[in-house]
Protein backbone atom coordinates (compact mmCIF):
# COMPACT_ATOMS: atom_id res chain seq x y z
CA UNK A 1 0.00 0.00 0.00
CA UNK A 2 1.05 3.45 -1.02
CA UNK A 3 2.34 5.82 1.79
CA UNK A 4 2.74 9.63 1.68
CA UNK A 5 5.99 11.16 1.71
CA UNK A 6 5.88 15.05 3.26
CA UNK A 7 8.57 17.85 3.52
CA UNK A 8 6.98 20.56 5.78
CA UNK A 9 7.41 23.93 5.83
CA UNK A 10 5.89 24.83 2.25
CA UNK A 11 3.29 27.58 2.10
CA UNK A 12 0.78 26.35 -0.32
CA UNK A 13 -0.03 28.84 -3.14
CA UNK A 14 -2.58 28.66 -6.07
CA UNK A 15 -5.53 27.71 -7.26
CA UNK A 16 -7.58 24.60 -6.75
CA UNK A 17 -11.42 23.74 -8.11
CA UNK A 18 -13.58 21.77 -5.32
CA UNK A 19 -14.67 18.41 -5.88
CA UNK A 20 -18.39 17.03 -5.88
CA UNK A 21 -19.81 16.32 -2.01
CA UNK A 22 -18.62 12.84 -1.40
CA UNK A 23 -21.75 12.47 1.00
CA UNK A 24 -24.14 13.84 -1.80
CA UNK A 25 -22.86 11.87 -4.20
CA UNK A 26 -23.01 8.11 -2.29
CA UNK A 27 -26.61 8.27 -1.32
CA UNK A 28 -27.58 9.93 -4.97
CA UNK A 29 -25.98 6.86 -6.65
CA UNK A 30 -28.05 4.10 -3.90
CA UNK A 31 -30.95 6.44 -5.03
CA UNK A 32 -30.21 5.92 -9.14
CA UNK A 33 -31.59 1.81 -7.84
CA UNK A 34 -35.56 3.52 -7.01
CA UNK A 35 -35.78 3.50 -11.37
CA UNK A 36 -35.71 1.28 -14.06
CA UNK A 37 -34.54 4.32 -16.39
CA UNK A 38 -31.31 5.96 -17.23
CA UNK A 39 -29.85 8.38 -14.51
CA UNK A 40 -26.77 10.76 -15.08
CA UNK A 41 -24.91 11.83 -11.54
CA UNK A 42 -22.83 14.78 -12.65
CA UNK A 43 -19.79 16.11 -10.64
CA UNK A 44 -18.93 13.03 -8.74
CA UNK A 45 -15.90 12.72 -6.84
CA UNK A 46 -13.05 10.46 -8.10
CA UNK A 47 -12.60 8.62 -4.60
CA UNK A 48 -12.54 5.34 -3.37
CA UNK A 49 -16.27 5.38 -1.88
CA UNK A 50 -17.42 5.95 -4.93
CA UNK A 51 -15.48 3.25 -6.57
CA UNK A 52 -16.96 0.96 -3.94
CA UNK A 53 -20.64 2.32 -4.36
CA UNK A 54 -20.44 1.98 -8.30
CA UNK A 55 -19.43 -1.98 -7.47
CA UNK A 56 -22.43 -2.52 -5.52
CA UNK A 57 -24.53 -1.10 -8.15
CA UNK A 58 -23.30 -3.36 -10.43
CA UNK A 59 -23.32 -6.50 -8.11
CA UNK A 60 -27.29 -5.60 -8.60
CA UNK A 61 -26.61 -6.08 -12.62
CA UNK A 62 -26.73 -2.26 -13.11
CA UNK A 63 -25.11 -0.57 -15.93
CA UNK A 64 -22.90 2.52 -15.22
CA UNK A 65 -21.48 4.01 -18.15
CA UNK A 66 -18.64 7.11 -17.21
CA UNK A 67 -19.52 10.14 -19.77
CA UNK A 68 -17.41 13.39 -19.52
CA UNK A 69 -15.07 13.53 -16.43
CA UNK A 70 -17.00 12.75 -13.28
CA UNK A 71 -20.21 11.62 -14.71
CA UNK A 72 -21.54 8.44 -15.19
CA UNK A 73 -25.29 6.99 -16.42
CA UNK A 74 -26.66 4.76 -14.52
CA UNK A 75 -29.49 1.77 -15.58
CA UNK A 76 -31.00 -0.69 -14.07
CA UNK A 77 -34.00 -2.46 -15.38
CA UNK A 78 -33.72 -5.76 -13.46
CA UNK A 79 -32.39 -6.57 -10.16
CA UNK A 80 -30.35 -9.76 -10.25
CA UNK A 81 -29.87 -9.65 -6.33
CA UNK A 82 -31.38 -7.75 -3.36
CA UNK A 83 -27.90 -9.09 -1.17
CA UNK A 84 -24.70 -6.42 -0.64
CA UNK A 85 -21.99 -8.45 -1.37
CA UNK A 86 -19.89 -8.83 1.83
CA UNK A 87 -16.45 -7.66 0.43
CA UNK A 88 -18.17 -4.38 -0.70
CA UNK A 89 -20.10 -3.92 2.78
CA UNK A 90 -17.14 -4.20 4.66
CA UNK A 91 -15.24 -1.49 3.17
CA UNK A 92 -17.57 1.53 3.25
CA UNK A 93 -20.32 2.10 5.94
CA UNK A 94 -22.45 4.07 3.27
CA UNK A 95 -23.57 0.35 1.78
CA UNK A 96 -26.39 0.50 4.27
CA UNK A 97 -27.60 3.28 2.06
CA UNK A 98 -28.86 0.50 -0.10
CA UNK A 99 -31.41 -0.73 2.32
CA UNK A 100 -34.46 1.94 1.64
CA UNK A 101 -34.32 1.47 -2.63
CA UNK A 102 -33.70 -2.16 -2.57
CA UNK A 103 -36.91 -2.29 0.02
CA UNK A 104 -38.96 -0.12 -1.92
CA UNK A 105 -37.76 -1.76 -5.25
CA UNK A 106 -38.02 -4.89 -4.25
CA UNK A 107 -39.64 -5.76 -1.19
CA UNK A 108 -36.28 -7.31 0.68
CA UNK A 109 -32.40 -6.96 1.33
CA UNK A 110 -29.71 -8.59 3.33
CA UNK A 111 -27.11 -5.86 4.57
CA UNK A 112 -23.96 -7.15 5.94
CA UNK A 113 -22.53 -5.27 8.85
CA UNK A 114 -21.32 -2.05 7.19
CA UNK A 115 -17.75 -0.92 7.20
CA UNK A 116 -15.73 2.15 7.00
CA UNK A 117 -14.14 4.69 9.56
CA UNK A 118 -13.59 3.80 12.84
CA UNK A 119 -14.30 6.66 15.26
CA UNK A 120 -16.76 5.89 17.80
CA UNK A 121 -19.89 3.55 18.31
CA UNK A 122 -21.94 5.09 15.13
CA UNK A 123 -25.69 3.57 15.76
CA UNK A 124 -28.01 1.72 13.32
CA UNK A 125 -30.95 1.59 15.29
CA UNK A 126 -32.79 4.79 13.57
CA UNK A 127 -32.30 3.17 10.30
CA UNK A 128 -34.22 0.15 11.75
CA UNK A 129 -36.60 2.39 13.53
CA UNK A 130 -37.43 4.17 10.33
CA UNK A 131 -37.68 1.16 8.43
CA UNK A 132 -39.69 -0.41 10.48
CA UNK A 133 -42.02 2.24 11.00
CA UNK A 134 -42.23 2.49 7.37
CA UNK A 135 -43.65 -1.13 7.27
CA UNK A 136 -40.18 -3.59 6.97
CA UNK A 137 -39.64 -6.34 9.35
CA UNK A 138 -35.71 -7.21 10.54
CA UNK A 139 -34.01 -9.99 11.09
CA UNK A 140 -30.76 -9.99 12.94
CA UNK A 141 -28.57 -13.26 11.85
CA UNK A 142 -25.16 -12.28 11.03
CA UNK A 143 -26.26 -9.91 8.57
CA UNK A 144 -29.59 -7.27 8.36
CA UNK A 145 -32.54 -9.07 7.10
CA UNK A 146 -35.10 -6.60 5.71
CA UNK A 147 -38.37 -7.79 4.50
CA UNK A 148 -41.47 -5.39 3.31
CA UNK A 149 -44.12 -6.81 0.80
CA UNK A 150 -45.82 -3.39 0.45
CA UNK A 151 -44.33 -0.26 2.13
CA UNK A 152 -46.93 2.63 3.85
CA UNK A 153 -46.12 6.29 4.72
CA UNK A 154 -45.75 6.84 8.63
CA UNK A 155 -45.52 10.01 10.88
CA UNK A 156 -42.40 9.28 12.07
CA UNK A 157 -39.93 11.13 14.75
CA UNK A 158 -36.58 9.93 13.99
CA UNK A 159 -34.53 9.38 17.85
CA UNK A 160 -31.39 11.13 16.62
CA UNK A 161 -31.08 13.22 13.20
CA UNK A 162 -28.85 10.57 11.44
CA UNK A 163 -28.09 11.48 8.10
CA UNK A 164 -27.88 8.23 6.48
CA UNK A 165 -31.23 7.41 8.62
CA UNK A 166 -32.88 10.10 6.82
CA UNK A 167 -31.56 9.19 3.88
CA UNK A 168 -32.69 5.11 3.55
CA UNK A 169 -36.18 7.02 5.17
CA UNK A 170 -36.28 9.01 1.96
CA UNK A 171 -35.50 6.50 -0.30
CA UNK A 172 -37.52 4.14 1.34
CA UNK A 173 -40.72 6.65 1.14
CA UNK A 174 -40.87 8.01 -1.50
CA UNK A 175 -42.58 4.96 -3.39
CA UNK A 176 -44.43 4.18 -0.20
CA UNK A 177 -48.27 4.09 -0.11
CA UNK A 178 -49.54 7.35 0.99
CA UNK A 179 -47.71 10.14 3.60
CA UNK A 180 -44.43 10.28 5.39
CA UNK A 181 -43.56 12.82 7.42
CA UNK A 182 -39.93 12.59 9.19
CA UNK A 183 -39.56 14.97 12.39
CA UNK A 184 -35.74 15.41 13.54
CA UNK A 185 -34.22 14.91 10.07
CA UNK A 186 -31.40 15.61 9.27
CA UNK A 187 -30.94 18.89 6.66
CA UNK A 188 -27.37 18.48 5.68
CA UNK A 189 -26.77 20.11 1.83
CA UNK A 190 -25.81 16.49 0.75
CA UNK A 191 -29.26 15.43 2.62
CA UNK A 192 -30.57 18.47 0.59
CA UNK A 193 -28.70 17.08 -2.81
CA UNK A 194 -30.74 13.73 -2.65
CA UNK A 195 -33.91 15.41 -2.00
CA UNK A 196 -33.57 17.19 -5.07
CA UNK A 197 -32.40 14.61 -6.99
CA UNK A 198 -35.62 12.43 -6.28
CA UNK A 199 -38.08 15.31 -7.17
CA UNK A 200 -36.35 15.68 -10.34
CA UNK A 201 -37.30 11.84 -11.06
CA UNK A 202 -40.81 12.47 -10.05
CA UNK A 203 -40.66 12.43 -6.48
CA UNK A 204 -42.95 14.62 -4.14
CA UNK A 205 -40.85 16.04 -1.10
CA UNK A 206 -40.88 19.18 0.21
CA UNK A 207 -39.66 20.74 3.31
CA UNK A 208 -35.96 20.18 2.34
CA UNK A 209 -33.27 22.02 4.20
CA UNK A 210 -35.58 21.48 6.74
CA UNK A 211 -35.33 19.31 9.91
CA UNK A 212 -39.26 17.94 8.62
CA UNK A 213 -39.73 16.48 5.87
CA UNK A 214 -42.91 15.79 4.25
CA UNK A 215 -42.89 12.54 1.43
CA UNK A 216 -45.81 11.96 -0.25
CA UNK A 217 -45.18 8.44 -2.28
CA UNK A 218 -46.02 8.00 -5.81
CA UNK A 219 -46.17 4.78 -7.53
CA UNK A 220 -42.85 5.29 -10.23
CA UNK A 221 -40.04 7.41 -10.69
CA UNK A 222 -38.23 8.15 -13.89
CA UNK A 223 -34.74 8.76 -15.09
CA UNK A 224 -33.13 12.23 -14.50
CA UNK A 225 -30.20 14.36 -14.96
CA UNK A 226 -28.67 15.55 -11.73
CA UNK A 227 -25.28 17.49 -10.39
CA UNK A 228 -24.20 16.92 -7.22
CA UNK A 229 -23.16 19.98 -4.97
CA UNK A 230 -19.88 21.00 -3.88
CA UNK A 231 -18.06 18.81 -1.09
CA UNK A 232 -18.03 21.86 1.77
CA UNK A 233 -15.86 19.80 3.98
CA UNK A 234 -13.11 19.81 1.44
CA UNK A 235 -13.33 23.11 1.08
CA UNK A 236 -12.76 23.35 5.26
CA UNK A 237 -10.18 21.47 4.57
CA UNK A 238 -8.03 23.28 2.15
CA UNK A 239 -8.82 26.32 3.89
CA UNK A 240 -7.58 24.51 6.92
CA UNK A 241 -4.43 23.96 5.02
CA UNK A 242 -3.46 27.21 3.74
CA UNK A 243 -4.35 28.96 7.03
CA UNK A 244 -1.69 26.28 8.55
CA UNK A 245 0.92 26.51 5.89
CA UNK A 246 0.60 30.40 6.11
CA UNK A 247 -0.50 30.04 2.14
CA UNK A 248 -2.78 31.99 -0.17
CA UNK A 249 -5.63 30.00 -1.68
CA UNK A 250 -8.34 29.95 -4.15
CA UNK A 251 -10.99 27.86 -4.71
CA UNK A 252 -13.05 27.67 -7.26
CA UNK A 253 -16.85 25.79 -6.99
CA UNK A 254 -18.17 26.51 -3.05
CA UNK A 255 -21.27 27.65 -2.30
CA UNK A 256 -21.06 30.07 0.15
CA UNK A 257 -24.23 28.90 2.43
CA UNK A 258 -22.82 26.00 2.96
CA UNK A 259 -19.49 27.29 4.70
CA UNK A 260 -21.59 29.60 7.08
CA UNK A 261 -21.50 27.27 10.22
CA UNK A 262 -16.89 26.69 8.98
CA UNK A 263 -16.53 30.49 9.14
CA UNK A 264 -18.00 30.53 12.61
CA UNK A 265 -15.77 27.77 13.96
CA UNK A 266 -12.70 29.09 11.80
CA UNK A 267 -13.48 32.50 12.80
CA UNK A 268 -12.75 31.72 16.38
CA UNK A 269 -9.13 30.85 15.31
CA UNK A 270 -8.82 34.64 13.35
CA UNK A 271 -8.95 32.87 9.94
CA UNK A 272 -11.15 34.70 7.47
CA UNK A 273 -12.11 34.17 3.53
CA UNK A 274 -13.55 36.40 0.89
CA UNK A 275 -15.78 35.10 -1.61
CA UNK A 276 -16.89 36.80 -5.06
CA UNK A 277 -19.28 34.45 -6.81
CA UNK A 278 -17.75 30.93 -6.99
CA UNK A 279 -14.35 31.82 -5.84
CA UNK A 280 -13.35 31.23 -2.17
CA UNK A 281 -10.39 33.63 -0.93
CA UNK A 282 -7.91 32.70 1.75
CA UNK A 283 -5.33 35.26 2.04
CA UNK A 284 -2.01 34.85 3.55
CA UNK A 285 -0.67 35.81 6.68
CA UNK A 286 -4.10 35.84 8.75
CA UNK A 287 -4.47 36.71 11.95
CA UNK A 288 -4.20 33.81 13.35
CA UNK A 289 -4.82 34.70 17.11
CA UNK A 290 -7.36 33.16 19.07
CA UNK A 291 -10.94 35.44 19.36
CA UNK A 292 -11.84 34.67 23.52
CA UNK A 293 -15.41 34.70 23.92
CA UNK A 294 -16.74 37.52 26.14
CA UNK A 295 -14.99 38.36 28.96
CA UNK A 296 -11.53 37.10 27.94
CA UNK A 297 -12.91 32.88 27.78
CA UNK A 298 -11.66 31.07 26.19
CA UNK A 299 -13.26 29.82 22.73
CA UNK A 300 -14.72 26.55 22.10
CA UNK A 301 -15.35 25.13 18.82
CA UNK A 302 -17.71 22.66 18.84
CA UNK A 303 -19.59 20.38 16.47
CA UNK A 304 -23.35 19.65 16.03
CA UNK A 305 -25.60 18.25 13.90
CA UNK A 306 -26.40 21.06 10.61
CA UNK A 307 -26.85 23.70 10.74
CA UNK A 308 -23.86 23.17 13.23
CA UNK A 309 -19.97 23.11 12.97
CA UNK A 310 -19.39 20.55 10.80
CA UNK A 311 -18.33 17.12 12.64
CA UNK A 312 -15.90 15.97 9.82
CA UNK A 313 -13.97 19.48 10.66
CA UNK A 314 -12.98 18.92 13.85
CA UNK A 315 -9.91 16.89 13.02
CA UNK A 316 -8.73 20.07 11.22
CA UNK A 317 -9.36 22.70 13.50
CA UNK A 318 -7.90 20.70 15.77
CA UNK A 319 -4.38 21.00 13.83
CA UNK A 320 -4.55 24.55 12.30
CA UNK A 321 -5.36 25.08 16.35
CA UNK A 322 -1.78 24.07 16.97
CA UNK A 323 -0.62 27.04 14.89
CA UNK A 324 -2.45 30.51 16.11
CA UNK A 325 -1.61 32.33 19.34
CA UNK A 326 -4.30 31.30 21.97
CA UNK A 327 -5.64 28.56 23.37
CA UNK A 328 -8.72 26.76 22.10
CA UNK A 329 -10.91 24.14 23.32
CA UNK A 330 -12.43 21.60 20.68
CA UNK A 331 -15.49 19.49 21.58
CA UNK A 332 -16.50 16.76 19.72
CA UNK A 333 -19.80 15.35 20.65
CA UNK A 334 -20.70 12.99 18.56
CA UNK A 335 -18.30 10.42 18.10
CA UNK A 336 -16.21 9.43 20.89
CA UNK A 337 -13.10 8.14 19.59
CA UNK A 338 -11.91 10.87 16.92
CA UNK A 339 -10.27 12.74 19.09
CA UNK A 340 -7.94 10.38 19.74
CA UNK A 341 -5.32 11.10 16.61
CA UNK A 342 -4.02 13.88 18.98
CA UNK A 343 -1.74 11.73 20.57
CA UNK A 344 0.54 11.80 17.55
CA UNK A 345 0.19 15.58 17.10
CA UNK A 346 1.34 15.33 20.77
CA UNK A 347 4.28 13.32 19.57
CA UNK A 348 4.94 16.19 16.95
CA UNK A 349 5.45 19.15 19.82
CA UNK A 350 1.84 19.89 20.03
CA UNK A 351 0.51 21.15 23.43
CA UNK A 352 -2.38 19.53 23.84
CA UNK A 353 -4.57 18.31 26.85
CA UNK A 354 -6.87 15.75 25.77
CA UNK A 355 -9.40 16.21 28.61
CA UNK A 356 -11.21 12.52 27.69
CA UNK A 357 -12.59 11.28 24.71
CA UNK A 358 -14.22 14.43 23.39
CA UNK A 359 -12.52 17.11 24.29
CA UNK A 360 -8.71 18.28 23.51
CA UNK A 361 -7.38 22.13 24.83
CA UNK A 362 -5.15 23.33 22.24
CA UNK A 363 -2.67 26.18 22.81
CA UNK A 364 -0.19 27.61 20.80
CA UNK A 365 1.81 28.47 18.60
CA UNK A 366 3.47 25.25 18.27
CA UNK A 367 6.41 24.09 15.78
CA UNK A 368 5.71 20.87 14.75
CA UNK A 369 8.44 18.22 14.18
CA UNK A 370 8.09 15.83 11.50
CA UNK A 371 6.80 12.34 12.65
CA UNK A 372 5.68 8.55 11.24
CA UNK A 373 1.82 8.72 11.09
CA UNK A 374 -0.74 6.23 10.69
CA UNK A 375 -4.35 7.53 9.33
CA UNK A 376 -7.01 6.28 11.39
CA UNK A 377 -10.21 7.99 9.35
CA UNK A 378 -10.66 10.38 6.53
CA UNK A 379 -10.71 13.58 8.48
CA UNK A 380 -7.67 12.83 10.86
CA UNK A 381 -6.03 11.23 7.87
CA UNK A 382 -6.40 15.06 6.04
CA UNK A 383 -5.57 16.87 9.24
CA UNK A 384 -2.07 14.53 9.54
CA UNK A 385 -1.32 15.81 6.33
CA UNK A 386 -1.89 19.44 7.22
CA UNK A 387 -0.03 18.84 10.28
CA UNK A 388 2.76 17.32 8.13
CA UNK A 389 3.16 20.20 5.84
CA UNK A 390 3.29 22.86 8.51
CA UNK A 391 5.63 20.77 10.12
CA UNK A 392 9.64 21.06 9.75
CA UNK A 393 11.18 18.47 8.54
CA UNK A 394 10.35 15.20 6.66
CA UNK A 395 7.13 13.20 7.61
CA UNK A 396 5.68 9.21 6.44
CA UNK A 397 1.70 8.57 6.81
CA UNK A 398 0.65 5.25 6.33
CA UNK A 399 -2.79 3.62 5.56
CA UNK A 400 -3.69 6.97 2.88
CA UNK A 401 -6.13 4.38 1.84
CA UNK A 402 -8.01 5.86 4.46
CA UNK A 403 -7.40 9.64 3.51
CA UNK A 404 -7.99 8.89 -0.80
CA UNK A 405 -11.47 7.75 0.53
CA UNK A 406 -12.59 11.06 0.83
CA UNK A 407 -10.27 13.63 -1.31
CA UNK A 408 -10.15 13.32 -5.28
CA UNK A 409 -6.76 13.37 -6.58
CA UNK A 410 -4.91 14.74 -3.19
CA UNK A 411 -1.18 14.44 -4.19
CA UNK A 412 -1.30 15.58 -7.68
CA UNK A 413 -3.83 18.45 -6.51
CA UNK A 414 -1.68 19.58 -3.54
CA UNK A 415 1.90 19.22 -5.55
CA UNK A 416 0.48 21.91 -8.00
CA UNK A 417 -0.20 24.15 -4.96
CA UNK A 418 3.56 23.59 -4.14
CA UNK A 419 2.98 21.22 -1.87
CA UNK A 420 6.16 18.72 -1.60
CA UNK A 421 4.39 15.46 -0.94
CA UNK A 422 4.62 12.00 -3.15
CA UNK A 423 3.10 8.93 -2.79
CA UNK A 424 4.80 5.99 -3.33
CA UNK A 425 5.14 1.80 -2.04
CA UNK A 426 7.27 2.00 1.26
CA UNK A 427 11.36 0.94 0.83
Amino acid sequence: MNQYFIEGGAPIQGTIRASGNKNAALPCIAAALLTDEPVVLKNIPNIEDVQVMLDVYRAFGGEVTPLEPNAYRFLLRDIKTSEVPLEYARKIRASILFAGPLLARTGMVTLPPPGGDIIGRRRLDTHFLVLTELGAVVEINGAFIFRAPGLTGADIFLDEASVTATENAIMAAVLARGKTILTNAASEPHVQDLCLMLNAMGADITGIGSNILTIQGVPKLLGCEFEIGVDFMEVGSFIGLAAATGGELFIEGPDVRDLRPAKTGFGKLGIVWEQEGKVLHVPAKQAMKANNDLGGMIPKIDDAPWPGFPPDLTSIVTVVATQIEGTVLVHEKMFESRMFFVDKLIDMGARIVLCDPHRAVISGPTTLTGSELTSPDIRAGMAMVIAAMCARGNSIIRNVYQIERGYENLVPRLASLGARIISRQPG
